[in-house]
This record gives structure tokens, C-alpha cells and sequence, in this order.
């Protein structure tokens, strides 16, 4: 059964073993790269949920959920402010095709609705224009494409 974890000292290891195919590489950041950019928007004055995706005792992912702005983002799209986002999901290669992806997203959902940083009215992610694997499995949460980008990606958002 798929859980949350947050990221710690303990388990930061088994985190950072973790990577997609090869191919997939230019569709999310490595989790190095995305533990340290959850600490300097924390440090920033913005905020991050770092967590490793465990079946049982096995780290099979990574998923980071922001919320609102920091101090660091250059031209962050409107959409961010006061609003969650799914920063990161991403499931090693060794584990996916297995419901992971799907079961990670209900997860995320389920922890930004008990709003830990207070209401919001969207849930938000971009996403690369050719990973359509990620837009079938947003989609079918009831992600939709607002026509907006962030950076080369395209924004899509839930309404809560």
C-alpha cells in the first residue's frame, strides 16, 4: 500500500537512489535537485512538502507539494499565488507501470485537502508538452490546461 513519507535524514538516502529511464529525464528534475529546491523555498519564506512514495517498507518515488510563492521564484505564474501545486511526482523506472503514478496523485490530492497552509481554490502543476503519459494521468483526476505556461511547461489546474 502506497504511503507518504516525509523526507529526513533517515530516508533522504533512499530518495536520492531513485531515478526515472533515461528518457524520461528531460521530464522532471532529479530529486537531489528537487530536495534542494524545497529547502530554499522554505528558506525563501515559501513552502514545501517533500515526501518519498513507500510501498510498505520500498521507496518507489518522490512527490514535493508547494504552496503560494517565495522569495526566489522569478515570474511565477499567477495561478501560484495562494494556491497548491503538485511541484514533483516522479516514480524510479524499476517501479512504474504498476499504479504508483495514479495512486501518488490521489495521495497529493488527499493531503492538500486538509489544507495545511489554509484555503486555497486550486491545485496546480505544468508538466512538458510531450510527456503525455503525465497529461492522461492529470487529466483523469480532472486536471485541465489553462492555456498558460511556466517556463517551456504547460499549467494545468484542479479546481479544490
Amino acid at each position: 500500500m502506497l504511503r507518504l513519507e516525509k523526507v529526513t535524514g533517515k530516508n533522504v538516502w533512499d530518495i536520492l537512489k531513485l531515478h526515472v529511464k533515461d528518457d524520461q529525464k528531460n521530464f522532471v528534475a532529479d530529486n537531489d535537485i528537487s530536495i534542494i529546491e524545497a529547502y530554499t523555498a522554505i528558506v525563501g519564506g515559501g513552502t514545501a512538502f517533500p515526501f518519498g512514495l513507500y510501498d510498505y517498507d520500498t521507496a518507489v518515488g518522490f512527490l514535493m507539494i508547494g504552496y503560494d510563492t517565495d522569495d526566489c521564484w522569478e515570474n511565477p505564474p499567477k495561478i501560484a499565488q495562494n494556491n497548491y501545486s503538485l511541484w514533483r511526482l516522479m516514480i524510479d523506472w524499476r517501479y512504474q507501470h504498476r499504479g504508483y503514478g495514479r495512486a501518488a496523485v490521489a495521495l497529493a490530492l488527499d493531503f492538500i485537502r486538509t489544507m495545511p497552509c489554509g484555503n486555497a481554490e486550486y491545485c496546480w502543476l505544468s508538466y512538458e508538452p510531450e510527456n503525455s503519459c503525465a497529461k492522461h494521468l492529470y487529466h483523469a483526476f480532472g486536471f485541465h490546461e489553462t492555456g498558460e505556461m511556466d517556463g517551456e511547461e504547460i499549467i494545468a489546474v484542479l479546481k479544490l
